[in-house]
């Protein structure tokens, strides 16, 4: 099994990737779908978090406002820092969960994990092969704020919180550059899988 990391700044476009490694035949593993599902209501990692944050961070059903727990955490370090310690350890272990069971019933499988925070975490160090996906600031913030809806400010922010796609490119084994078209970005996307592919136990 090859397990590859895949990972860039917010917005930079590691869904569309993710899709296009799927459709070739690579398996999927989400951190933020994990993240998704961990913080259901009533399950253990949404009370520590409730009781981290407070209860305005839910809405009238109890699900958690997503948008407004980001912007906190994302002008606040320190409350970055307590999500993180909340999240991460129950997300590397949902990831070594399904990386087990693919394991067992495809031994010969290659094996994306999407997590935005893999260079952040260091759990690139686990991964056989990493990819960077990169994108223009100025692409970010766009696609922010037409997807989060933000407005330019908030997305800076959450932009200049992260760490400088630089530090990310030194331990990428491939780039992805999503700066063009759809098209642009499959052929590339492409051209990474047919190596991935050549490297991949047989």
């Amino acid at each position: 099994m090859l397990v590859v990391g895949l990972t860039g700044g917010v917005a930079s476009g590691k869904t569309t990737v993710s899709e296009i490694l799927q459709e070739e035949g690579a398996y999927l593993i989400d951190a933020d779908m994990i993240a998704r599902q961990l913080v259901e209501p009533h399950s253990a990692t949404w009370y520590e978090i409730r009781k981290a944050f407070g209860d305005d961070i839910l809405d009238e059903n109890g699900s958690l406002r997503r948008k407004k727990l980001a912007a906190r955490v994302f002008s606040d370090p320190d409350e970055r820092k307590i999500l993180n310690q909340i999240l991460h350890p129950q997300i590397r272990r949902e990831i070594q969960n399904r990386l087990k069971e693919i394991a067992e019933k495809d031994p010969r499988a290659i094996v994306i994990v999407d997590a935005a925070l893999l260079v952040e975490t260091g759990d690139y160090r686990e991964m056989d092969k990493v990819i960077v996906i990169a994108s223009s600031p100025q692409e970010q913030i766009e696609r922010l704020k037409q997807r989060d809806g933000m407005e330019e400010e908030q997305a800076r922010n959450v932009l200049a919180s992260q760490m400088p796609l630089e530090e990310k490119r030194k331990v990428a084994d491939f780039i992805i550059c999503n700066e063009g078209s759809l098209e642009e970005t499959r052929k590339r996307t492409r051209e990474v899988f047919r190596e991935l592919k050549k490297i991949a136990p047989c």
